[in-house]
């Protein structure tokens, strides 16, 4: 009997400890490993980025990766934009942490959105309504932390001349230090592109960008290329839109001037009236972009489990991340007219 006793507690730890070896690491979420997030690259049809993961039921925008591959950065939004943050998911020995808002925008009181690397990956600028020091009630500032000895510094406001009193928004920068963005003209009561170069560390008074980028009745959050060879301009009111708001491109030349603004057409725009956020990685070799088109299954009966599922589901209406290959961009380049 006592063997018998002996061999079943034995068989017993073994199936406890078999169990306990094949547990889903990561705390039951999926594992994730490989470069961009274990995707599968896209060619020249636009597919969703990490669906389930990174683009989900809620509302997602505002993508940037590290030249390195090894971090990742994006925004949700919640409660009609009352919450606003930024998520942040590193990869470590070629796994993906689950992506988890970042440190340093946890506070409800402000709104964190719109990152963007700078093209070396040492600084990592973003929006932000907390205030610049305790004096001075927040609006929508640029803001900066700088990586040193592979860590993230307590972000820093930008300060003038490129924030203001108004509010400025999605900063773009070149290799050069030169800082792109949307700022709110109160006079007019309109957004505009504007940029700021970077001279001997210091940023100059920011020039109002001409009419072939500050395009259509409204546009704003633009990105510009690296080497400042293209800006991609989210745009409303123009004429060959295929919805509200659709991404214009726009070529520079060897003079600093910008060629007339072409649709990115219907791999990247559509009727739907959310996409306004764009940007390349850092590689060049892949456009990420938002947008709030819908999928095409049909929930068959309606049920509370089926609108349930659907309400966490990607393609709901609400805002997702799309990506596609960036030889969109050079067979755009082909047509610029100046």
């Amino acid at each position: 009997m006592k063997s018998i006793v002996f061999y079943l507690v034995l068989l017993i730890s073994l199936l406890i400890s078999a169990c306990l070896s094949n547990r889903p690491e990561s705390g039951g979420k999926t594992v994730i490993r490989g470069d961009y997030f274990g995707q599968t690259p896209p060619g020249d049809s636009a597919r969703l980025f990490a669906p389930g993961i990174i683009s989900t039921g809620m509302a997602e925008r505002d993508f940037a990766i590290t030249p390195d591959g090894n971090e990742i950065f994006f925004c949700r939004e919640a409660g009609n934009y009352r919450y606003v943050t930024i998520f942040y998911s590193r990869r470590s020995d070629d796994v993906w942490s689950y992506p988890e808002v970042f440190e340093f925008c946890t506070n409800p009181a402000y709104k964190y959105i719109e990152p963007h690397l700078s093209p070396d990956g040492t600084k990592l600028y973003f929006i932000s309504t907390m205030p610049a020091d305790s004096s001075s009630q927040g609006n929508e500032d640029i803001w900066v932390c700088t990586k040193t000895d592979g860590r993230w510094s307590a972000p820093q406001n930008l300060g003038a001349p490129v924030n203001t009193k108004s509010k400025e928004f999605f900063p773009s920068v070149t290799h050069d230090g030169t800082i792109y963005f949307t700022h709110l003209d109160t006079v007019a009561n309109e957004e505009f592109i504007y940029r700021s170069r970077l001279v001997d560390g210091a940023y100059q008074v920011p020039e109002k960008q001409g009419p072939n980028v500050n395009i259509g009745r409204a546009r704003y959050n633009a990105f510009v290329a690296a080497d400042e060879s293209y800006i991609i301009v989210p745009a409303y009111g123009m004429p060959d839109s295929f919805g509200a708001t659709d991404y214009y491109i726009s070529f520079r030349d060897s003079l600093d001037n910008w060629s007339q603004p072409i649709n990115m057409g219907p791999t990247i725009n559509t009727s739907f009236p959310r996409e306004w956020s764009a940007s390349v990685s850092t590689d060049g070799k892949y456009l990420f972009f938002m947008s709030d088109r819908t999928g095409s299954t049909s929930l068959g009966k309606l049920s509370t489990e089926s609108l349930q599922q659907f309400h966490n589901s990607p393609q709901n209406g609400n805002p997702d991340i799309y990506w596609i290959s960036s030889s969109v961009i050079d067979r755009l380049r082909e047509s610029a007219k100046f």
